[in-house]
């Protein structure tokens, strides 16, 4: 859960500075459309003023042309001095002269202003080119913190659920417990009482001889395992998967101490086998036996149930030893081939 919250923090820093130089982008672009606008202006009056100034100068041209080809010398040869000769000629000139440097410079400044809003509509294409790759970048956090949240959530509940489990399965070892407590202290007392009990039929020469109680793999190990949020489950036996319906059968002979339901191991069975011995049977559909009951190595005592668990259809198995010790039930029952 750590790790997630650790990754959503993170997730949530690069959210806030691509957001930032998303922002800072919007103002860059604006900025840049604001300079477009005012370049833009800057454009058409000058092709205004070109299109004026070629104006004036195509209706000169008109009007030299309506006076015909020898108007210059015309506007010359009427020069009544030498002096306004020269002075006709320059004006002559001059107008010329000015008209095509005019026309000439106007269409420069229509060029140069051109170049000038084109390299900003090409800044501003590329900062919008950028925004949009932030902004995509921006959408991938938001939903890879949508992602994370919800995974952790996920984890919260889990974790929730496990802590539960566990509150349950304590709850339910200290039942099964206090009752394999009850019977040792039965069992001791009609020792110290001389009183004829029945003789183990489990000893320390079966470790290794026990026939299983069900065919089917492990899907849980005896011992502490770690559930979500690295909580600590404290197994006490072991999971045998096997089909639902499936017969459990004693792994030896004993009294039926137990016969009906017990917490989230539902129905059970509870072999007292003497000796402080003992074997419990949780998971189960039905059970076929009654409390009081004396059975026999490989009797049917119920049938696998446990659909509705976690870890499926399966039996839930465990070996007791004096004083309700819980013992690791592998070491008792046959090696598998």
């Amino acid at each position: 859960m750590h790790s997630l919250s650790d990754e959503l923090a993170n997730i949530e820093r690069q959210k806030e500075t691509t957001n930032r130089i998303v922002n800072e982008l919007d103002r860059q672009i604006y900025a840049l459309s604001d300079q477009i606008d005012r370049t833009t202006v800057d454009l058409l009056l000058a092709q205004n003023a070109l299109a004026e100034k070629r104006a004036v100068l195509e209706r000169r041209l008109v009007d030299i042309s309506k006076r015909g080809a020898l108007y210059g010398y015309q506007v010359l040869l009427a020069a009544e001095s030498f002096g306004d000769l020269l002075s006709r000629y320059k004006y002559l000139y001059l107008v010329s002269r000015q008209d095509r440097l005019l026309a000439n410079d106007m269409s420069k400044l229509q060029r140069r202003i051109g170049r000038e809003r084109q390299t900003l509509v090409d800044a501003r294409d590329a900062l919008a080119r950028r925004k949009n790759e932030r902004t995509e970048e921006l959408d991938r956090y938001l939903s890879l913190e949508r992602e994370r949240q919800a995974s952790l959530r996920e984890t919260r509940r889990s974790a929730r659920e496990a802590l539960q489990r566990l509150s349950e399965l304590e709850r339910d070892e200290k039942s099964l417990n206090d009752r394999i407590v009850a019977l040792e202290r039965a069992r001791r007392e009609a020792e110290a009482r001389g009183a004829a009990t029945a003789a183990a039929a489990i000893t320390t020469a079966d470790l290794g001889q026990l026939d299983w109680p069900v065919q089917g793999r492990i899907v849980y190990q005896f011992g502490t395992a770690t559930g979500p949020n690295n909580t600590r489950i404290p197994w006490h036996g072991i999971g045998i998967a096997a089909p639902a319906g499936t017969p459990v059968r004693a792994i030896a002979g004993g009294s039926v101490s137990l016969a009906g339901p017990l917490g989230t191991y539902l129905t059970s069975v509870l072999v007292d086998h003497g000796g402080g011995y003992y074997s419990f049977y949780g998971y189960l559909s039905d059970a076929t036996v009654a409390h009081g009951e004396r059975v026999i190595k490989g009797q049917i005592l119920g049938h696998v149930g446990g659909g509705s668990s976690d870890q499926g259809p399966h039996l839930h198995f465990e070996i007791r030893g004096q004083g309700g010790i819980a013992l690791d039930p592998v070491n008792w029952l046959k090696t598998r081939r």
